[in-house]
């Protein structure tokens, strides 16, 4: 699927079968979060850090660390980006998280301690979750989120990236300066256009599974 090929897709399940937004978030999230505790195996102190973006794709990380939570792993959420940015259906599961009383640090990206505060923040975990950018990206990241991406592909750990790693672009499958290095990419719906079209996308994508959101197309 290219980038407006998902964009309509969501919009038909919303519109014409009446599946509320908060529901797709809902089931991607969920499908992120059993591939993990597959990855993850038996251990009964594993921790996952979830970076997240004030759009929707971090919307699915919140679902992630809540049913992670659920099910007695750790979980460590790090927004990065003002929280007043968040809306619609992406707060309604961070408050969620909230109220769960699940660990969420804010980043501020701008911020020249960036590299200091990633490797504090993620240095213990068994996996990282990349929920920070999702298809909707277009042109050449700003400085500070790539350097922010940098830093997380620093770390040296396993990362899952949620739908598309972040710094990808959906159709052509090229980094946007720069992109997550995923060891496994959760992906909804379909195979992402870019990731069969770049020669190079594999490289940042890494095992790539497709994750149902409920519905399929054509269904």
């Amino acid at each position: 699927m290219s980038r407006d090929e998902v964009r309509a897709f969501d919009a038909w399940a919303i519109k014409e079968l009446g599946i509320p937004a908060v529901v797709l978030m809902e089931n991607a999230g969920r499908s992120c979060a059993e591939l993990i505790k597959q990855k993850l195996g038996p251990s009964g102190r594993a921790k996952v850090c979830i970076f997240c973006g004030t759009g929707n794709n971090g919307g699915d990380g919140y679902v992630i660390a809540r049913h992670l939570n659920n099910s007695g792993i750790g979980v460590l959420v790090v927004l990065c980006g003002e929280r007043e940015k968040v809306k619609g259906n992406a707060l309604v599961n961070l408050e969620i998280l909230g109220r769960q009383a699940v660990s969420v640090e804010q980043l501020d990206v701008r911020r020249d301690d960036t590299p200091e505060r990633v490797r504090h923040l993620g240095f213990d975990a068994d996996i990282i979750v990349d929920a920070v950018f999702g298809t909707g990206l277009r042109g050449r990241l700003r400085t500070e989120y790539a350097r922010l991406i940098d830093c997380i592909n620093a770390l040296g750990l396993p990362i899952v990236a949620v739908d598309i790693p972040s710094g990808l672009d959906c159709d052509s499958g090229e980094a946007l300066g720069t992109a997550i290095r995923a060891a496994s990419t959760v992906t909804f719906v379909a195979v992402k256009k870019g990731f069969a079209l770049s020669g190079r996308a594999d490289e940042y994508t890494g095992e790539i599974f497709v994750a149902s959101i409920g519905v399929e197309p054509g269904v």
